[in-house]
């Protein structure tokens, strides 16, 4: 799977090592060393895929983060020196797909890059699927979800955790069973269940789905049996 990556690093050293290995996997690279660059980039490229350090002179990489949220789903992995779980988890709930910690083995982030993008662009597991809670439409075969006709624009990550609820709407899942069938690949916390579905259940109710998202206390989540 080729695609077009934007490294996002203000440490020569570094970027050049991800950027030989992305090419060795047989990616296309494109390389900014602070935030104002990285968006520049970002708008004028289109990558498929950020790797994002957080640690950026100028444009903080959660104010990059940010941005490309605010302007699409393009999957990012951030890479930080942070080992501070509170950050980890902040990110995600900026719409982060993943994180790798500084410092890293190349091979691993080489691995999370498979990954996400297998994510991003593949479909869940198992044959395609159309599910339908009331007004809520979750298309697995063309990774899209509606709600009340207008398409709603989940992370990747965002999009797997919901197909796996809705596959069996009313059921509680453990943030352990969505770790494991959204994102097995990750070696996220628990508690990024919790960020990628808080930024889900944002996105639900800002498009008229209050309540569809349930939190069981003690559990897990759930969606509602019916919008």
């Amino acid at each position: 799977m080729s695609a077009l990556v934007l490294v996002v690093e203000d440490e020569p050293q570094i970027a050049a090592v991800l950027e030989a290995y992305l090419k060795q996997e047989g990616h296309r690279v494109e390389k900014a060393a602070d935030g104002k660059a990285a968006l520049s980039l970002y708008r004028a490229a289109k990558p498929d895929l950020l790797l994002l350090d957080l640690m950026l002179p100028g444009l903080s990489g959660m104010e990059v983060l940010r941005a490309v949220r605010a302007d699409g789903s393009t999957p990012v992995i951030l890479v930080t020196a942070r080992a501070d779980e509170t950050d980890q988890v902040l990110g995600l709930e900026f719409g982060a797909d993943d994180y790798v910690v500084k410092p890293f083995r190349p091979r691993e982030v080489m691995a999370r890059v498979k990954a996400v993008l297998r994510r991003a662009s593949g479909r869940p597991d198992g044959e395609p699927q159309v599910y339908r809670i009331g007004d809520l439409e979750i298309d697995t075969g063309a990774v899209m979800a509606r709600l009340n006709g207008h398409i709603l624009p989940f992370t990747p990550a965002e999009f797997r955790l919901l197909a796996c609820l809705a596959a069996t709407p009313g059921r509680a899942f453990t943030r352990a069973e969505l770790l494991a069938a959204a994102l097995p690949e990750s070696e996220a916390l628990e508690r990024v269940v919790d960020a990628h579905l808080a930024s889900a259940r944002r996105k639900l109710e800002s498009a008229g789905g209050p309540g569809l998202l349930q939190t069981v206390r003690g559990v897990g989540y759930r969606l509602a049996e019916s919008g």
